[in-house]
C-alpha cells in the first residue's frame, strides 16, 4: 500500500511538522517514506506545503504531481492548487475553519474539519495541524497514533517532549470529528 500526501497552507500553521511526524512515525514502523518540502518567498505567513510518502514497498520519487491519495487543504490558496492532484477517490481535509469555498471535484471523499476553531477551544491553535492528522489518520490509517507521539521527541527533541499530551488530545479530537 502506497499513500501520496500534500500537506499544504501557509507558513506557521504546522504542515512541515505534520508531513515531518507522518514521515518518522512510517520509518518507526518499518515502511519506507519520503518527505519533500515546499516552501513560498516568505516563511511564516507564505506558501508551504510538503509531500510525503509512505509505502510497503521502496519510494521511487518523492514528487508527487496527480496522483496524490490525499491532500490536507489549511487555506484556500492550498485548496485551490491541490484538490486537482488527487486521484478519483482520493480523501481531502479542509480546514472548514478558514475554508468556506467547496471543491470543485465530485469524484473524491471531502472531510471538513474545523481545526482552528477546535484548536483555539482546545486553548492553542498551534495544534490545528495536529487535529487535522488525527482526522486523517482516523480515515486513512497510514500509521498509527502512538506511532506519531513515539516520533514527536524524535523530530522535535526530548525538551518538546511535554507537548505529547496536548498533541495526543489534538489527534483524538480530530479522529472523533470523523468517526
Amino acid at each position: 500500500m502506497t499513500n501520496k500526501i500534500i500537506c499544504a497552507g501557509f507558513g506557521g500553521q504546522g504542515l512541515m511538522s505534520l508531513g515531518m511526524l507522518v514521515t518518522y512515525a512510517g520509518m518507526l514502523e518499518q515502511k519506507e517514506v519520503s518527505w519533500c518540502p515546499s516552501y513560498g518567498a516568505e516563511m511564516r505567513g507564505g506558501t508551504a506545503n510538503c509531500s510525503v510518502v509512505v509505502s510497503d514497498i521502496p519510494v521511487g520519487s518523492p514528487v508527487i504531481t496527480n496522483d496524490a491519495t490525499i491532500v490536507v487543504a489549511m487555506n484556500l490558496p492550498s485548496l485551490l492548487k491541490f484538490q486537482s492532484s488527487l486521484v478519483p477517490g482520493g480523501k481531502l481535509f479542509i480546514n472548514s475553519s478558514l475554508i468556506t469555498e467547496k471543491p470543485s471535484r465530485t469524484d473524491i471523499d471531502i472531510f471538513y474539519i474545523p481545526a482552528n476553531d477546535l484548536a483555539n477551544d482546545l486553548g492553542n491553535i498551534k495544534i490545528a495541524n495536529m487535529i487535522m492528522m488525527g482526522a486523517m489518520l482516523e480515515i486513512c490509517p497510514i500509521v498509527k497514533p502512538q506511532s506519531i507521539l513515539d516520533a514527536f521527541p524524535k523530530v522535535f527533541g526530548e525538551n518538546k517532549a511535554k507537548f505529547i499530551p496536548m498533541n495526543k488530545e489534538a489527534i483524538e479530537k480530530g479522529a472523533s470529528l470523523v468517526k
